[in-house]
């Protein structure tokens, strides 16, 4: 397996210290150049860990407020293009500067002591807007949501809310990915007229573009995988009830989660560490069983060895093109290649699953929604109704797209009836799977897919008649199941081959660290990512 890369940890350290003096406060003018473009090149930042950023402060070469303001000037030069931050923290300097106090004063918190994280605008923060992407929410005043604490208790830095797709992509029924009201439309920063995929939009073309080491997401079914994927990063979606979802704008407490989304494996995996765990606030996080493998950073390089990994492809009439497929046989090859067998196979109950899975949502919605806005402070709606009415009124909300999911929920019927259905179906399409045989030895260890397709051209059903040009995706049944996926790039494809295809690896509940072992082994291995370039097009 590949060992890290000195040279250019040592190169990184140099640009983003030229002009710097350990422990100091950094010049922001050669900052800028060190980080972003004058005379340094952009994949160097692109290409460090968590591991190697906490070596350089340990050893004194880096501080939390340079390792900030590089992440800073990042944005200034690039997110005009982009789109990604919706909010930027005006104290993440001075948060910077404390954490490299606290790092003099007894050493690091955590992994993420001084590390810059973006959270995903449905994460509530009580110093910055939590919007959800909504114009309505402008003057909400939550308190910190329970993995915001974790993470500010770990020493991370906030550096700013990432735009997503309003409402987690749960208002109009053609809505445009990327989009909200609150942010406007975020672009891939592969190529720019490329969509980036819903909802945690913003949080995965942040990482991309490297405007913030690690970035939070949530999912219902594909927001941290789907994003992920299109945008050429790593995505945990983790089991529900490994992370707390207090104070989390929600879409269903039945299948939502947040989880990581980094450039890295490594990164992803010491992120889960830091937000995972019990949580009071959250019924669901005392259900992780004893025993369970909660040691989420201790990845195994090789871990692909002598495995065994089922291959779930598209079907002939998914409309997946070519180029797309090759990108799904040449994962396969990799993870063969570190030594995996891999077995062709075929999830059941899928039909049933997306029948069932939209009325109980909307059914839940309803429910969980509102009982969001009761809790949260400040001037907001108190239900989807008054939404509704204030989404009518408003010049911008309704420009691109409708609110008919709204709508459609608060006339939903009780769909409890359904909700337990589909979620044994999607965990028995799991679970029988990934059991082959009567014994152990027939077993996989998990199961590879292509993510989805490579990213679309951003157009909206109230201008363009079309909105997400939507073809495939692998990430309902663990979606439904409450169960791990992890999303990794696997390579490029589309106009020119530049726009990045991801896999997904499934595993049955719980599975999480196991999953994070063979995703970053697969990484290694297939070393597919690369850093994005800033197309303005590539055609159609």
């Amino acid at each position: 397996m590949r060992s890290p890369r000195p040279t250019v940890l040592l190169a990184v350290a140099a640009l983003l210290l030229a002009g710097c003096s350990s422990g100091s406060d950094p010049d922001p003018a050669a900052a800028s150049g060190a980080a972003t473009g004058n005379g340094a090149d952009v994949r160097d930042l692109d290409a460090l860990t968590i591991p190697d950023l906490q070596s350089m402060m340990d050893a004194g070469d880096l501080t939390a407020v340079q390792l900030t303001q590089a992440y800073l000037d990042r944005i200034a030069e690039h997110d005009d293009e982009v789109g990604a931050v919706l909010t930027l923290n005006p104290d993440a300097l001075a948060d910077a500067r404390a954490s490299d106090d606290a790092r003099a004063d007894g050493g690091a918190r955590s992994p993420l002591e001084g590390i810059p994280v973006l959270l995903k605008d449905n994460v509530d923060t009580a110093d910055l807007p939590t919007t959800a992407g909504s114009r309505l929410l402008l003057d909400s005043e939550p308190d910190d949501a329970t993995i915001t604490a974790r993470l500010l208790d770990a020493g991370a830095v906030v550096i700013g809310k990432a735009n997503l797709s309003e409402w987690a992509n749960f208002r109009g029924a053609d809505s445009t990915s990327g989009w909200s009201g609150a942010g406007g439309q975020t672009a891939n920063p592969y190529v720019l007229d490329r969509n980036p995929c819903g909802s945690s939009s913003g949080s995965a073309a942040g990482v991309a573009a490297s405007f913030a080491q690690v970035a939070i997401g949530t999912e219902t079914d594909g927001s941290i995988v789907c994003p992920s994927g299109a945008n050429g990063v790593v995505g945990v979606k983790p089991t529900l009830g490994q992370v707390s979802r207090d104070g989390v704008v929600p879409i269903s407490a039945e299948q939502d989660t947040a989880g990581p989304i980094a450039r890295h494996a490594v990164d992803a995996a010491l992120l889960l560490a830091v937000v995972a765990g019990p949580d009071d606030a959250d019924e669901a996080t005392a259900q992780v069983p004893d025993g369970t493998d909660t040691g989420f950073a201790d990845l195994d390089l090789d871990a692909l060895q002598g495995t065994r990994i089922g291959v779930w492809s598209p079907a002939p009439d998914s409309g997946v093109d070519a180029g797309t497929l090759a990108v799904l046989t040449s994962a396969v090859a990799a993870l063969e290649a570190a030594g995996a067998t891999t077995v062709p196979v075929e999830l059941p109950y899928q039909d049933e699953i997306g029948e069932g899975e939209t009325p109980a949502l909307l059914a839940e919605f309803d429910r969980d929604l509102t009982a969001y806005l009761e809790a949260t402070d400040g001037d907001v709606p108190d239900d989807l109704a008054g939404l509704v009415a204030e989404n009518d009124d408003d010049p911008v909300e309704l420009a691109y797209f409708g609110q008919e999911l709204f709508t459609e929920a608060i006339a939903a019927p009780d769909a409890e009836q359904t909700r337990d259905r589909i979620r044994d179906l999607a965990q028995r399409s799991v679970d029988e799977t990934l059991a082959q045989g009567p014994g152990d030895d027939d077993d996989l260890t998990a199961i590879v897919a292509l993510t989805g397709t490579p990213a679309w051209v951003t157009r909206y059903a109230g201008v363009d008649g079309v909105a997400d040009e939507f073809v495939y995706s692998s990430s309902t049944p663990a979606a439904v199941a409450g169960y791990p996926a992890v999303s990794v790039p696997a390579g490029f494809a589309g106009p020119r081959g530049a726009l990045p295809v991801g896999v997904s690896l499934i595993g049955t509940g719980w599975s999480d660290a196991d999953l994070l072992d063979v995703a970053a082994d697969f990484e290694d291995q297939a070393q597919a990512r690369r850093a994005p370039g800033f197309l303005a097009t590539v055609g159609a």
